[in-house]
């Protein structure tokens, strides 16, 4: 099954300026086919199943039900899509702080895109498979290996939550440019961060911690990664890394990266249960948690998403403590047939 978005009738908003720089062409097209679906759902596109969001509920209400990037929010009151990936495989590479540099990177675990490697360009995600079960979303993400003891341990796999920024109102939320590189968290933290950027938590359960709490059995251990939303308009990357991507703060994206883009919050579960166990990441201590993200994602399916759910302030995928391969979508509280 795959979590397919639902379609809930929108309406046109008022036009946003396209920044310029040399992905402002990219950025006219998507935001022109961004509304093209809209106005497609709101006139007379074929009847769907609605979510299980607050359809009649104005979408800024619904963006200011949660206050941290890493809550989920009442369930069905923030919108979002959510993908499920796989653990694809690990490897001490890294694409994006290590580009062309196999062996470099401390270890790492993969989800999403099954040729992400050291030298991995854009074009190789789009036409490679994925472990994702939403098949058109060919992205690489990542994050450092989880040691026990000293000894990796695999995850069981990884959801990926796609939603507005706190407080940002949903239906300025752009699709992602094609290649997007952005890093969540800090692999050279010391002390603590901000639990609205990395926290440790039992199965979905609201309860986040600094470091890894001890889990009972059906909830087993998350890892929680939010990145930042708001893009500078211009650049895929930058030297850092980092400065082409900025947060927003009291519901709007600064002036200096005025693009929302969607929040990602990367949640990746490991079979870890119970207490006596002697954890730590492949970048250091557990408070070093960080993750990846290069965006492979299938343009048209990526704006068809962020126009159904995001725009519509609808919940399209709900994931539950179960294990990946018995989750079914949430969205009707019926099975969904793969695309």
């Amino acid at each position: 099954m795959s979590f397919e978005s639902e379609t809930h009738c929108l309406g046109p908003g008022p036009a946003k300026p396209i920044a310029s720089g040399p992905f402002a062409g990219t950025r006219r097209r998507v935001a022109t086919l961004v509304t093209a679906l809209a106005l497609f759902a709101a006139c007379g596109a074929p009847d769907r199943p609605q979510g299980t969001g607050d359809a009649s509920a104005a979408p800024s209400a619904a963006a200011a039900v949660r206050v941290s990037p890493t809550e989920a929010g009442p369930q069905g009151r923030v919108p979002q899509f959510v993908v499920e990936c796989g653990f694809s495989h690990a490897g001490p590479d890294d694409p994006i702080v290590h580009f062309g540099h196999s062996g470099r990177s401390h270890l790492h675990t993969f989800f999403g895109s099954t040729v992400a490697g050291a030298s991995t360009t854009a074009a190789d995600l789009a036409a490679g498979d994925t472990t994702c079960e939403q098949k058109l979303d060919r992205a690489a993400y990542w994050a450092p290996a989880l040691l026990d003891g000293g000894r990796p341990v695999e995850p069981t796999g990884a959801a990926a939550y796609y939603r507005p920024g706190v407080g940002v109102d949903p239906t300025t939320v752009e699709p992602y440019p094609f290649g997007l590189k952005m890093i969540g968290g800090d692999q050279a933290a010391s002390a603590p961060q901000s639990l609205d950027v990395v926290a440790w938590a039992c199965g979905t359960g609201s309860v986040r911690q600094a470091t890894p709490p001890a889990c009972p059995v059906g909830r087993p251990l998350r890892l929680l990664v939010s990145f930042p939303d708001c893009w500078d308009g211009e650049r895929l990357d930058s030297d850092d890394h980092v400065s082409h991507m900025a947060r927003s703060a009291d519901g709007a994206c600064p002036a200096s990266h005025p693009v929302a883009v969607p929040q990602l919050l990367l949640a990746i579960s490991y079979p870890v249960t119970g207490a006596g166990h002697e954890l730590s990441l492949a970048s250091g201590s557990v408070l070093t948690g960080h993750a990846d993200f290069f965006n492979g994602w299938d343009e048209h399916k990526l704006a068809t998403e962020i126009a159904d759910c995001i725009h519509g302030g609808v919940t399209c995928g709900v994931v539950s403590n179960r294990g990946l391969s018995e989750r079914p979508s949430r969205v009707t509280g019926k099975q969904r047939e793969s695309e």
